[in-house]
């Protein structure tokens, strides 16, 4: 039998807890099967909340004793949580449960990890630690002693007392239980301090298993930069006497943001050039500055209900991506941002997983954890911010934390201060956050006597639930660039505001070239009759480099449609002038590698639909691979100068520098190795000395089948480390050729080391044949019914992270009809399961479009 049929909960229900809580003291006698948490807690009734029955979420929990100011009570006990009748005054709530952390194989509330405890409570976690108003905007201090035989014993806060067996914990800011953290284990530190702007020292700490103690410096420094950096452009200090950071190997997410207590996935905050690529030097860096950035977006203010999730993490996504920007390339991270955007969002935007920045309802909100949320939600940040202008911004953040520092807010709260400070009224604007959908804007021209009009007609086009859309409020950055290439008109914001708005620009002396939706000003797909000339144009000339970027892009996209449906050849003109962007040595070479790209699969496939064609996986690929080896034989010439630029002398640093021109370095192999048959791959993979060219070298053989002595030797060298053997595992199957990824993700389940238990390493197999576009799309089904498989077995486990696996399939729709029918199979097979969880329910029901 299913779960019981989930309850749908709307925003508009919302009404406030009826007591307030005025301190929490917790007590944890650790134990792996049978940890007693005992709970006291002073509640009094809240005068704004209506009329309600005492009900405490709880699950998964065995009561052992509950009392009212001392007196013990016997309350009614379900499911989910409790309900007791209680004094119409203040009182204090008693309450002694059992846990079995050692049995919580969910990775949510407390759990054990390779001997080591530690929680996960957002979003609904702590209710399987005890019973309580699991909700974040029912706020506490608390206080939290932990008392077991491990060496180290963490919570939130500052260090009260410690003794032998025992640690004492305070944390004196308010906080939500979504945020409440405890870790025991036998771990050592790295420690390192940092001096606040007002001249506090603060102890910093990460934390780890014995042995990784060497992989804890990057990490330490990412940290010491972001609270730096936080007080410098926002004016945030941090506020305990000490920040600690753990290292957890089993954990659902990339890290949790718990005051003073950070939990990390090991492979978002372990580092060093032997096993990390600059790539995850980049990621840990924006992964520790977002978990630091949420103390005031997240912690010191944070969010009313579930439905404004994107009020701390969209506001941080943009603080992190902003913390890159000034730290390393700002273009690279722009186009890089964009480009995620585009892979990840827009699919969701399209599909049947569509939903507002600010969902209107939900069964599982942990399925609302989204790029939705997240970067649609940080791209809603950088619009408005955009159109107040940078003076403005900084002074509505500044209002923002002053007015709603420790409470739980709302989105009206965030724009009241925007609208305050700048007298505008941003109604309109708000419906980025209630209207679900990518915007598309179609653009056409006029060129008369000198005045040159633009004209954007804007649609959002019907999602599940949604048919309906009003005009969004869309700032588009315009540029104009004269016929010889210069910039006649500098960049400048229009505010479309309506259906169809037109704009004007006089005394041009020449029709220009429009330049639109520089810096990507706008998260929206842009509809433009174009030619293949203009777009060359643009990519020689423009001087926005997202812009360039995109130019290439679109012609890539072009030339990949026409090698589809019509067999066409490769677009030399378009290679042409992309090899004389190569050459400019003035460009970074980070920006230059990013150039070398071209659509991704999934991307064209995308294209391919919008455009009327059903995409066949087969033929994207096939048109992938002629336009890759054209490349690389109409380039050859170029190909060592260009190494020769990728290739990094002095010793390994992860800076912005380096790490630009080994990614320009890894591009030419890419393409060298389409000439050589892997020659050079074998030598980069035999004398490399750090991660990032080891394994972009392997990555070669993969993909030309000569990896079978790497792999071994591979394998030989970094066995004994875990995170490194993610790699090996995701790589065999991402890298290799289509026909090879369900037999090679078959064979690497069966692999002694795989632990289908640790989401890192399902992720590794099964998330990279996911991503394996042909592969996973071949026409027998057999991806579809290999992820289904391990899916059924996850899900009793871990739902969380059966559920997010699960939007592998949420763009069905656009495939053959064979396909088509091979996917629902899978669907309904999963729908069929029995005792299918809450999560992965409403997943699989949303992408069947029950």
């Amino acid at each position: 039998m299913k779960d019981a049929a989930p309850v749908t909960i709307h925003l508009k229900d919302y009404t406030p807890f009826g007591w307030q809580l005025s301190d929490v003291h917790l007590t944890f006698h650790l134990a792996p099967r049978s940890t007693r948490v005992v709970s006291k807690i002073h509640f009094t009734p809240n005068p704004e909340a209506p009329a309600q029955d005492f009900f405490l979420h709880g699950e998964q929990l065995t009561l052992i004793r509950a009392a009212i100011d001392g007196v013990d009570v016997t309350p009614e006990v379900t499911e989910d949580g409790l309900r007791c009748a209680v004094p119409d005054g203040p009182f204090l709530w008693e309450c002694e449960v059992e846990i079995a952390p050692a049995d919580n194989t969910a990775l949510e509330g407390l759990y054990m990890s390779s001997g080591m405890y530690c929680t996960q409570c957002e979003a609904e976690g702590f209710r399987k630690i005890t019973y309580f108003p699991d909700r974040p905007d029912v706020m506490s201090v608390f206080t939290v002693r932990v008392e077991g035989d491990l060496p180290v014993l963490l919570s939130n806060g500052n260090s009260v007392q410690r003794g032998d067996g025992f640690a004492e914990w305070h944390d004196p800011w308010p906080k939500p239980a979504y945020l409440f953290a405890l870790v025991a284990g036998d771990l050592v530190n790295h420690p390192d301090s940092f001096t606040t702007m007002n001249g506090r020292k603060v102890k910093l700490n990460i934390w780890v298993r014995p042995g990784d103690e060497g992989k804890c410096a990057f990490g330490m420094e990412a940290l010491k930069k972001s609270m730096r950096w936080d007080e410098e452009v926002y004016g945030r200090e941090y506020d305990l006497e000490v920040f600690n950071i753990v290292a957890v190997d089993d954990f659902n997410m990339g890290a949790m943001e718990n005051k003073g207590l950070n939990i990390f996935n090991s492979s978002c905050v372990l580092a060093s050039p032997e096993t990390s690529t600059d790539d995850n030097f980049e990621r840990i860096e924006s992964i520790i500055a977002h978990e630091y950035f949420h103390n005031w977006t997240g912690n010191r203010i944070t969010c009313r209900d579930w439905f404004q999730l994107c009020l701390k993490e969209g506001l941080t996504v943009f603080r992190d991506q902003q913390f890159t920007k000034d730290i390393r390339s700002a273009p690279v991270k722009r186009i890089d941002d964009v480009a995620s955007l585009r892979g990840r969002q827009f699919p969701e935007d399209q599909g049947p997983l569509a939903h507002p920045v600010r969902p209107e309802s939900f069964q599982e909100i942990n399925n609302f954890y989204t790029a939705t949320v997240y970067d649609k939600g940080a791209e809603v940040i950088g619009m408005l911010k955009t159109l107040v202008g940078d003076e403005a911004y900084a002074k509505a953040l500044t209002l923002y934390f002053d007015r709603h520092d420790g409470d739980a807010a709302t989105i009206e709260d965030w724009l009241k201060v925007f609208e305050d400070t700048t007298g505008r009224d941003l109604a309109q604007f708000k419906r980025w956050y209630s209207q679900a959908g990518t915007p598309r804007v179609s653009v056409t021209e006029d060129w008369a006597d000198g005045t040159y009009t633009l004209t954007f007609a804007q649609t959002t086009r019907p999602t599940p639930g949604q048919p309906e859309k009003a005009p969004q409020v869309i700032p588009m950055a315009v540029g104009l660039l004269n016929p010889n290439g210069d910039e006649v008109v500098p960049t400048r914001v229009l505010e479309i505001t309506e259906e169809t708005q037109s704009f004007r620009f006089d005394e041009l002396a020449a029709r220009p070239i429009p330049s639109i939706n520089r810096g990507f000003s706008a998260p929206v797909v842009l509809d433009r009759d174009s030619s293949s000339e203009e777009r060359a144009f643009l990519l020689a000339h423009d001087t926005d480099p997202v812009n360039r970027w995109e130019a290439s892009l679109l012609l890539g996209r072009d030339c990949l449609f026409a090698m589809i449906t019509e067999n066409a050849g490769p677009d030399v003109a378009w290679l042409d002038g992309l090899e004389r962007v190569l050459r400019d040595r003035d460009l970074d070479p980070a920006f230059r590698a990013m150039m070398m790209g071209w659509p991704s699969q999934n991307e064209m496939a995308q294209v391919l639909f919008e455009r009327g064609v059903t995409p066949d996986p087969d033929a994207i690929f096939a048109a992938q691979e002629t336009l890759t080896q054209f490349k690389a034989e109409r380039w050859a010439d170029l190909l060592p100068s260009l190494a020769a630029e990728g290739t990094v002398d002095a010793a390994y640093r992860p800076d912005a520098d380096q790490s630009g021109k080994r990614a320009l370095g890894s591009a030419v192999l890419a393409l060298t190795t389409r000439l050589d048959g892997g020659k050079a791959a074998q030598a980069q993979f035999e004398s490399a000395d750090n991660m990032t060219l080891q394994l972009s070298a392997l990555g070669q053989l993969v993909r030309v089948g000569k990896d079978q002595d790497a792999l071994a030797a591979f394998e030989a060298q970094w066995c004994k480390d875990r995170l490194v053997m993610d790699k090996w595992f995701g790589l065999q199957v991402g890298a290799t050729a289509p026909d090879n990824v369900v037999p090679r993700a078959t064979a690497l389940t069966q692999h002694a080391d795989f632990d289908w238990k640790n989401p890192n390493r399902f992720r590794a197999v099964l998330g990279a044949m996911a991503m394996n576009h042909a592969g996973f799309h071949r026409k027998d089904g057999a991806g579809y019914a290999l992820l289904t498989e391990w899916l059924i077995k996850l899900d009793d486990l871990n739902p969380q992270t059966t559920a997010r696996m699960c939007s592998a399939f949420q763009t069905w729709k656009r495939y053959d009809a064979d396909r088509q029918a091979l996917i629902r199979v899978q669907l309904e097979r999963l729908r069929d399961k029995p005792k299918l969880s809450r999560d992965t329910a409403e997943m699989v029901a949303r992408i069947l479009g029950a």
